[in-house]
């Protein structure tokens, strides 16, 4: 029986022998996702500002990791890297994670910080994607895009307006590719985060703004890196090899909260 479901896990979940970018990897949640999808088996490329592991972890990656340092709105750059990783083994996923915010009220946002905003969270993704479209269509099993989204691409949140557009944008971006290249054995998602102990969202939130949140939250706690990790490995997974548009909030269940 022991058997039977290692094997039944290892069909399903294994990521053994796959390559795979993820940005935003040196911290938070997008080093929780390298580490998981490492440990499932896959090759992982880390795009980092820093190209170097920026917080304090108890356990040291699996060697199966490596980190670059690259700045993702340095089109030219990212290009050449994504050339050298698909030249040398392919890529079957990509990880859109990096992004930015800044807290500020809607009229007093000035058109600067909009725009760097939107080349971040945006303009960036939409140019890995392109950069790597070559390499995912010939994956094996079908190439994978998952991108961070936001519960700010399908609620409104104050003084953080640019973000929520950009991740509205992020969610839209997922469809269409979707659509457009689902005949080109490529399947593309997003993942929408709750409130989870990122750098990110204790920038913009208060302890004032965390006890509101947490109070129209249905589990009533904010998520732990791995729950979210988890997502993104069934995604790139053989286990979800007929999903495709779609976006995964997950979040407590704060999405699904009413008056």
């Amino acid at each position: 029986m022991d058997n039977i479901i290692i094997q039944t896990l290892t069909n399903l979940f294994s990521l053994h022998g796959k390559r795979g970018i993820v940005t935003g990897g040196s911290s938070g949640l997008g080093l929780e996702t390298c580490r998981l999808l490492a440990n499932a088996g896959a090759q992982v490329f880390s795009l980092s500002r820093t190209g170097e592991i920026k917080v304090e972890v108890r356990d040291p990656l699996p060697g199966n990791v490596i980190q670059i340092r690259a700045d993702v709105t340095d089109y030219p750059q990212v290009a050449r890297i994504v050339e050298e990783i698909g030249a040398d083994g392919g890529i079957d996923f990509i990880v859109n994670n990096a992004g930015i915010t800044e807290k500020e009220s809607a009229e007093k946002f000035d058109m600067e910080t909009f725009e760097r905003i939107q080349k971040v969270n945006v303009d960036a993704v939409f140019h890995l994607c392109k950069a790597c479209h070559p390499y995912l269509r010939k994956a094996e099993g079908a190439g994978r895009i998952v991108s961070i989204s936001s519960m700010a691409a399908h609620l409104g949140f104050s003084e953080v307006a640019p973000y929520c557009v950009s991740k509205a944008a992020v969610a839209g971006l997922t469809r269409a590719l979707a659509v457009e290249w689902a005949d080109q054995n490529i399947l593309v998602n997003s993942v929408a985060p709750g409130w989870f102990p990122s750098e990110m969202n204790l920038q913009v939130a208060d302890d004032e703004r965390q006890r509101r949140i947490l109070a129209r939250m249905p589990l009533h706690r904010f998520g732990k890196p791995r729950e979210l990790a988890s997502m993104v490995l069934f995604l790139v997974s053989p286990a979800a090899s007929y999903i495709t548009g779609q976006d995964f909030a997950v979040d407590g269940g704060a999405l699904a909260f009413g008056y």
